[in-house]
């Protein structure tokens, strides 16, 4: 006879997915899939557009000050006062100049971590952690396979936009030899339109690989926070409270709400029974309920127990099987009785009533 073992109960070997709440305490701790080649890909793309659509607005700005500086500053006498006059004057103008490529730059960044990993605040990363500087940890960390890949990837980027750099230039060097005999605004704009043909290129490249760098991250991801089958039973455990200790808190709630449902049985009106498995304890009080209402009720050892402590306080107990497995389905204990079952339990309780009369 042959015997199938699953050793991964031994080896705690990580194959198995992880769970929902690993997956938040590891985003809380800032670790998620994220590649830095979409967030320079969205940035220098968005940076570009900018020059485009502000590209006059900038020229207008610099052009402004550089007349300013040769028709005005160039005459003024140099003080302490004129210098500062014209330093605060220059860096106002460098700001105007920027400011919107800078606001483009940072809406671009925020917009391309909000695309790959939502809203997220953690400062889990920022704690200090000796760990991070141990030198022992941080070799492996720089000789590890994941440093070897990283390094690779870079190779092949700057590798990849080189070529595709060369070859927009390559491409136009019979007209870059020609801008020799064109005019300052001639070559400036063909050197322009160079620089913008290299620029989107490279960004479309730097896009295809960051999309590819991102399916590889998510897979690296995935791979790092896998759990094994002890890990989801210990965090089942941790979330949901240890199987033992929850049957033994149950155990002794049901143990509490049992003796609180007896103290409850002496000041019943009656005991309806099967008589030996059930045993429900009716009563009625118009200032708590406008009909009777159940105080208490078990079967076997509970409807026995209910029996001996009616039994002790001399409480009527009435034989009535039907309407005892009845009353015991129909309603909990502290509910009114159904409305379908008012006149038997009237019938009940009148003749438990007639006999205290007698008594």
């Amino acid at each position: 006879m042959f015997l199938t073992l699953d050793l991964q109960f031994f080896a705690g070997e990580k194959t198995e997915k992880a769970t929902p709440k690993k997956r938040q305490d590891e985003r809380k701790k800032g670790r998620i899939a994220k590649s830095q080649d979409i967030n320079t890909a969205v940035l220098l793309l968005g940076c570009f557009i900018g020059l485009f659509v502000f590209g006059g607005y900038i020229l207008q700005y610099m052009t402004g000050f550089y007349k300013k500086s040769f028709t005005e500053y160039i005459h003024w006498e140099v003080t302490n006062n004129s210098i500062q006059t014209m330093f605060n004057d220059s860096f106002l103008q460098a700001v105007l100049m920027v400011a919107p490529i800078m606001l483009i730059a940072i809406i671009s960044g925020l917009a391309a971590n909000l695309l790959q990993v939502r809203f997220l605040f953690t400062t889990e990363p920022l704690k200090f952690d000796l760990k991070k500087i141990d030198p022992i940890k941080g070799a492996k960390r720089i000789f590890s396979i994941r440093a070897l890949v990283e390094f690779l990837k870079s190779l092949l980027k700057i590798t990849l936009v080189g070529a595709v750099t060369f070859t927009v230039i390559w491409m136009n060097k019979d007209q870059m030899l020609m801008t020799a005999f064109l005019d300052a605004e001639g070559a400036l704009g063909f050197f322009a339109r160079v620089t913008a043909i290299m620029a989107f290129s490279a960004i479309a490249l730097l896009i295809f690989l960051g999309v590819l760098d991102y399916m590889y991250q998510k897979y690296d991801f995935e791979k790092n926070i896998r759990m094994s089958k002890q890990d989801i039973k210990d965090e089942y455990k941790n979330v949901e409270g240890d199987p033992l200790i929850k049957s033994k808190m149950k155990e002794k709630q049901r143990q509490i709400a049992t003796r609180r449902m007896m103290s409850e049985v002496p000041g019943a009106d009656v005991i309806i029974t099967n008589p030996t498995h059930y045993a429900i304890a009716i009563k009625y009080d118009e200032v708590k309920a406008e009909a009777p209402f159940i105080i208490a009720k078990g079967t076997d050892s509970i409807a026995q127990r209910i029996k001996e402590i009616a039994k002790e306080h001399n409480v009527h107990m009435i034989e009535n099987r039907s309407l005892a497995r009845a009353l015991y389905a129909a309603a909990e204990i502290g509910e009114v009785i159904p409305e379908e079952y008012f006149q038997p339990v009237a019938e009940v309780l009148a003749y438990v009533y007639q006999m205290e009369k007698k008594a």
